[in-house]
């Protein structure tokens, strides 16, 4: 479905946009501490802001212009001034990633009953999300646009692939660009078979998919739980990343050896299946699998899903009942781009099931694999689609740290909690009818619900995506505001119906505002971390224009994990104006030791310790999605915007999780009665046109019976008309949670990759690797 022209163009049309986009400008430093002291005012008290004003005041005559100028210096020539400073600050996270980074995605279910059982559910996922990969590959994916404006596309290169590889300076991304294999974890037990073959084509139907997947399920049923669980490896990668990099140089000691080659099929596989025994019943615990894992001890053994997970790389997560989800690794890549394959990959289950029934059913894919029972096997080239068991050799300095590493995972698990929200009074269609951003409207909601808890207004986080730019993320939306800070006050108070509705009024336009600056990555934080890490960078006494390249992190090679370079713009324009001899860069402060007052001043931290760390990514692909409260005393919220449903699912460390998601609730229904009090005709939240007629001179039979009415028999309302009201939200708040305060600045991770076989023989020597299994007895 579009993109057939295309597809025949030299360099395809995914990545045919790249060059065209403009790089993220460097705001002006004036403007970047102007939005900073307003973004804190609501925040601090008078005095305390005072303070801050000052530490600003002393930043722009001392150290702000020369950290602005070497930040322009360094960003020469380079594809963002913000990227590599994003990639050190998460890489060189040292706390697990399992529930501190990780976000994951629960899909709907399938919308056939029939098809939602495990087998059939995961092979069906496994088909979509290779030819998602085919398209990536064949660059026949029509690029992202909002408004006919073309999005960055780079790192949907960055998705399948991919491990987080530790090391003991620091992680690294690594990438196997011509992987052809899957990986299947069942029971915490591990297989791999090929899928593709070297032209990123097909080899499997979905039925040799859905046998493989039986036969893996089985075998993996034939080992007691209990036993499985004492050598589940995966439980090492939810480690404390030093000491995961230290078990990493236990495995790979011998280069050679079965363990070294065994975690080598596993960093470069495409992706990873996880299939579990268990079925979650309600929205919570499912988040909660799909998270974290469950935590279940039996006769002292762990035999919870949390065994089950490899949280360096993306992973499908399919139950026993068929409920599925996605739980990624988020450096490179995100929640918008996730969000992007999710739903084709939902959409292309359904698009497939229903051209099984009529062959002329559209599809989503410009170009479709050949049928593989079509062609002759030899054509495959050098791969094996038989599943093989990983057979691990458990040293006795493993099976030590296995088990530690288990119980401190146990712990982790216990220590968070989650509640969900599925609010079906309501949604887009009403809040939009009644003149409001849906995206605004609701983070009010998480505003008033947590100050009618506590009195208290606390820093709060919303990405908005930046992807208008080349290699954009995303920008910090910094929701309490002077107008929302007004708005809970009055809410909370004594004051009329239509007070009320007036400042909620204010706080939505001006968070709409905000989004729109941010989208244009025009905010203050992403400014800011930069100039703090340029600082940094200075202080550790390291160059800026001989620093390595932006993508010094991802290594990446066709068939081993070792280093290439990120696609770069030819031209050095500057967002910014570069440092050149017409413009001499002004002289080092003399105190360039000392941090500069504005990183120093509490409002630093007071902005970056999110409390509430929110999130908008979703659409009717998606349940819900989540992630781990960003700090100890916050919450994480993640949400999901539907026609007439919103959906939350909320994090923290024992906060009352269910008495604020409660809270939230209680504010929707609340407002629901202030907008509907306030217009002399009640709203119908699912109004459509075919109402219209009902206002008609009514003759004939049209006479008869008693019109029955919804809502009580209430009159429907006239839609409120405003700039709001057709104000998309086009998913501006894509996923990602890049606070300066919660990552530390970070030293770059300086591993090199070492050199690898050739291809060929490290084809040949990869198809011994694990135990074949049987397929004649299926």
């Amino acid at each position: 479905m579009g993109g057939e022209n295309g597809a025949q163009q030299k360099h395809g049309v995914t990545f045919a946009g790249q060059e065209k986009l403009p790089k993220l400008p460097i705001p002006k430093l004036e403007d970047t501490t102007s939005k900073y002291l307003e973004a804190l005012k609501p925040l601090q008290g008078a005095r305390e802001h005072e303070e801050t004003e000052a530490a600003v005041e002393q930043f722009l005559k001392v150290d702000g212009p020369y950290l602005q100028d070497k930040l322009k210096e360094y960003a020469t020539g380079k594809s963002s001034y913000i990227e590599q400073f994003w990639y050190d600050s998460y890489l060189n996270y040292d706390n697990p990633v399992v529930l501190n980074l990780n976000p994951f995605f629960l899909l709907e279910d399938d919308p056939t009953p029939a098809r939602n059982n495990q087998v059939t559910r995961a092979a069906s996922l496994v088909i979509s999300a290779l030819s998602f990969i085919r398209a990536v590959r064949k660059e026949e994916l029509p690029p992202d646009t909002i408004r006919g404006t073309p999005l960055c596309m780079y790192q949907y290169s960055r998705i399948f692939g991919t491990a987080r590889i530790p090391t003991d300076k620091g992680c690294h991304i690594g990438q196997d660009e011509g992987s052809t294999h899957m990986v299947v974890m069942c029971r915490g037990q591990i297989y791999w078979f090929d899928v593709l073959d070297s032209n990123s084509d097909l080899i499997m139907s979905e039925n040799d998919v859905s046998l493989n997947l039986q036969v893996i399920v089985d075998d993996a049923g034939k080992t007691p739980i209990q036993d499985a669980a004492k050598g589940a490896i995966g439980v090492l990668s939810t480690e404390n990343r030093k000491t995961w990099a230290s078990l990493r140089d236990v495995l790979t000691r011998d280069e050679d050896s079965n363990n070294a080659n065994c975690l080598g099929i596993v960093d470069s596989a495409l992706f990873i299946l996880c299939l579990d025994y268990t079925s979650p019943q309600t929205s919570a615990e499912l988040c909660m699998n799909m998270l974290c894992g469950t935590s279940k001890i039996e006769r002292g053994v762990q035999v919870g899903t949390c065994t089950n997970r490899w949280y360096d790389k993306l992973q499908i997560i399919v139950c026993e009942n068929g409920s599925a989800g996605i739980n990624f690794e988020h450096t490179g890549v995100d929640g918008h781009t996730v969000l992007r394959m999710t739903s084709d990959v939902y959409t292309d289950t359904i698009l497939r099931f229903a051209k099984s029934i009529n062959g002329q059913s559209p599809s989503l894919w410009a170009s479709m694999s050949p049928d593989p029972s079509k062609r002759d096997p030899a054509s495959f080239g050098d791969v094996s689609t038989t599943p093989h068991k990983l057979e691990w050799d458990m040293l006795p300095e493993l099976q030590t740290a296995l088990r530690f590493a288990e119980t401190r995972l146990a712990d982790l698990i216990q220590q968070n909690e989650f509640q969900t929200l599925d609010f079906k009074g309501y949604g887009k269609n009403f809040i939009t009818s009644m003149g409001f951003s849906p995206d605004a409207f609701v983070q009010m909601a998480f505003q008033a619900a947590y100050y009618g808890l506590y009195g208290r207004i606390e820093s709060t986080y919303e990405p908005a995506m930046t992807k208008f730019f080349l290699h954009g993320r995303t920008e910090a939306i910094r929701a309490a505001t002077i107008e929302s800070s007004d708005f809970v006050r009055t809410f909370w108070g004594t004051k009329s119906a239509e007070e009320k509705l007036d400042a909620l009024k204010k706080a939505c336009q001006r968070h709409t505002a905000i989004t729109k600056e941010c989208a244009k990555a025009l905010g203050q934080d992403r400014h800011l971390y930069a100039l703090y890490c340029v600082w940094q960078r200075g202080l550790d006494n390291s160059h800026l224009r001989s620093s390595s390249t932006e993508s010094d992190m991802f290594q990446t090679t066709r068939n081993s994990m070792a280093e290439i370079s990120a696609p770069t713009k030819e031209s050095h324009e500057d967002s910014g104006a570069p440092m050149t001899s017409e413009s001499p860069s002004r002289e080092r402060p003399r105190n360039s030791q000392v941090m500069p007052l504005i990183f120093a001043d509490p409002g630093w931290d007071r902005l970056n310790n999110t409390i509430l760390s929110t999130s908008n990514c979703g659409n009717p692909a998606l349940r819900q999605f989540g992630f781990g409260p960003t700090s100890g005393d916050g919450f994480g919220i993640g949400y999901i915007i539907k026609d007439e449903i919103i959906a939350i699912c909320a994090s923290s460390k024992h906060r009352q999780t269910k008495r604020f998601v409660d809270a939230i609730e209680a504010y929707f229904l609340e407002v629901r009665k202030l907008l509907r009090g306030a217009n002399k005709k009640r709203s119908l939240a699912k109004q459509t046109r075919a109402r219209e007629i009902e206002d008609r001179p009514t003759t004939g039979r049209l006479k008869s019976g008693r019109v029955i009415k919804g809502d009580g028999g209430k009159e429907p309302a006239e839609q409120e008309e405003s700039d709001e009201t057709t104000e998309e939200d086009d998913g501006l708040g894509g996923y990602g949670f890049f606070d300066a305060g919660m990552l530390l600045q970070a030293l770059k991770a300086g591993e090199e990759g070492k050199a690898k076989p050739s291809e060929k023989a490290a084809m040949n020597a990869r198809r011994n690797i694990g135990k074949k299994l049987a397929l004649n007895e299926y």
